[in-house]
């Protein structure tokens, strides 16, 4: 158990079938949405207006009058980078500034247009840094998932990626205040090309490639998978 809030988000996949011992699983959490990120999209035909790259930064500013010293500027510079940063190989990647961007590149990155969305709902806002336990899990998606991101902005944008080799997992969780927590973990069975020094491989006591490494996603993240013809349940 640690109360770390980046080394809590890990776990190993084998720990959501502790429904086989009298042991439960529990964990100090603290869920919190991205801070700074946009509340709320743009249609497509205005985000489409709106300049939207590093080079232009001036004048984005300007637009939505964010003053050029303030850490709000500095989130969505930082934000223009990351969309900028070129994919890593093999991967596939989109910066989404509309809902329909967000669902054409799920959509045509998946293959279908039968997809759904996931993502980790709180019970109660403000809830504290506490201690959860897991009571039951279900299957959101296998294989090949869209993973998107909120990122600081002045209005929604999501740093989108297509995962492979990975499954993704809904998590009821009760805090010891009572408050209903349906969170979504993501499971990549292949981390044999992470660095071998993240965080992940520090707090599981594991090496690259060996175990599948889950973590469970932020609340205004969104998890897309193709949509399953049948739910499939573990119990804890």
């Amino acid at each position: 158990m640690t109360d770390d809030p980046a080394a809590a988000l890990f776990f190993l996949e084998k720990d959501l079938r502790m429904h086989t011992s009298r042991r439960k699983l529990t964990k100090v959490l603290h869920f919190m949405a991205t801070s700074g990120a946009g509340e709320r999209f743009l249609p497509r035909s205005e985000a489409g207006a709106i300049p939207f790259s590093s080079g232009e930064v001036p004048e984005i500013l300007s637009r939505f009058s964010v003053m050029p010293d303030s850490v709000e500027a500095a989130e969505m510079a930082r934000t223009l980078h990351v969309c900028e940063a070129p994919a890593a190989e093999g991967e596939k990647k989109w910066c989404a500034t509309s809902l329909e961007s967000m669902v054409d590149f799920t959509t045509s990155s998946l293959g279908t247009s039968h997809v759904r969305a996931v993502s980790t709902v709180v019970g109660k806002e403000g809830t504290p840094s506490q201690e959860y336990t897991l009571t039951g899990v279900k299957r959101a998606g296998t294989d090949q998932l869209v993973v998107c991101h909120a990122e600081p902005y002045a209005y929604a944008v999501f740093a989108c990626h297509l995962t492979r080799a990975t499954r993704a997992y809904t998590l009821s969780m009760v805090g010891e205040d009572g408050t209903a927590v349906e969170a979504v973990a993501v499971c990549h069975a292949d981390t044999a090309g992470w660095n071998p020094r993240h965080i992940a491989f520090q707090v599981l006591n594991v090496k690259p490639g060996t175990v599948p490494v889950c973590h469970l996603v932020p609340q205004d993240h969104v998890v897309w998978t193709r949509s399953l013809t049948f739910a499939s349940y573990l119990y804890v």
